[in-house]
């Protein structure tokens, strides 16, 4: 376990947890309305404003995606008064923004800190992407074995058959023969239509029955789930994918210089680290956004990786402040 942060205040704890329920508080006034961009920069807009109320030195190493990209909470963006502590954020304000605008499930506002130089600055690309829950062998999985392997590797871990592994994937065309793998050696296939941050988290939750995650999606969510796993336990492994020279030399300007390297959880998100979420739509993991009367009700979860603690924070919120 981690040694407890000197700058990241127990105080904070808290106040992430503000930042994600206004940025889901936002995001669910246009759930279901069909327009994924308005979802998405309802959250933003909230969460920045909630951000820059904070009393930190706060540098976006995960967000919406370069200067030129995006207008707010864009990569290097500077939050908070700048009076506290400096710290790295890794967000999404919306996790899910095609789940909300359809109000399907799991679509989460998500928000991750740490020390600065604690989290990597992943770019905006794929990434493979391989994860299990605590209580299993250190080095029982390995995105240099096959699907198959990996799987009986964890069965045998387990005290099961390959069978008895349930695996959870995104529901993408990509995945099409790794879903065939799977299936061929017995295995059960949970897809997901979008959402992985809170699939990979599942896999620390044994009411979920999820085993394993498997499958390739974006690289900065990928650093939001290991800062999860980090809190709660759990392996991870993440290698970058890209499809093109110019993806290669947006990772070279980030600072990476080893393009084929498989990350370890330890590597994605290092020292102490806080993670907090809240359900935008109901999921596996938190119940989503409710308006009953004259509040709204939010549920949430921040973890800290030094304690190892886990809180489940219920809000009610009037509607007529």
């Amino acid at each position: 376990m981690p040694t407890a942060s000197k700058v990241l205040d127990r105080v904070l704890v808290l106040e992430m947890v503000r930042v994600t329920e206004a940025a889901a508080i936002a995001a669910s006034t246009l759930t279901g309305r069909g327009d994924e961009k308005a979802a998405d920069a309802a959250a933003v807009e909230a969460m920045r404003a909630a951000l820059n109320d904070l009393d930190i030195d706060g540098t976006v190493v995960i967000g919406e995606g370069e200067r030129d990209e995006a207008p707010m909470l864009f990569i290097g963006e500077k939050v908070g008064s700048g009076q506290g502590p400096a710290i790295d954020i890794a967000l999404d304000p919306l996790e899910g923004t095609t789940i909300c605008a359809k109000s399907g499930p799991n679509s989460l506002a998500v928000l991750a800190i740490a020390e600065a130089g604690g989290l990597l600055n992943a770019p905006d690309v794929y990434m493979d992407k391989l994860a299990v829950g605590p209580g299993l062998p250190a080095g029982v999985i390995d995105l240099d074995r096959t699907p198959t392997e990996n799987v009986a590797a964890i069965a045998a871990a387990k005290g099961v058959q390959p069978k008895d592994i349930i695996a959870c994937v995104l529901d993408r065309p990509r995945h099409e023969a790794l879903i065939a793998e799977l299936r061929g050696i017995g295995c059960g296939v949970v897809l997901i239509g979008d959402g992985d941050v809170a699939g990979v988290i599942a896999t620390s939750d044994p009411d979920t029955t999820i085993d394993v995650y498997m499958g390739s999606g974006g690289a900065p969510e990928g650093v939001l789930a290991c800062a999860a796993l980090r809190c709660v336990g759990g392996q991870f492994k993440g290698r970058l994918l890209f499809r093109n020279d110019d993806e290669r030399a947006r990772a070279r300007k980030w600072g990476i210089a080893d393009l084929d390297r498989q990350y370890d959880l330890k590597d994605l998100a290092k020292g102490d680290c806080i993670f907090a979420a809240t359900g935008v739509t109901d999921g596996s993991l938190l119940e989503g956004v409710r308006r009953v009367g004259g509040k709204m009700t939010t549920e949430s979860v921040v973890m800290r990786a030094s304690s190892g603690t886990v809180r489940w924070v219920k809000g009610e919120h009037r509607l007529d402040l």
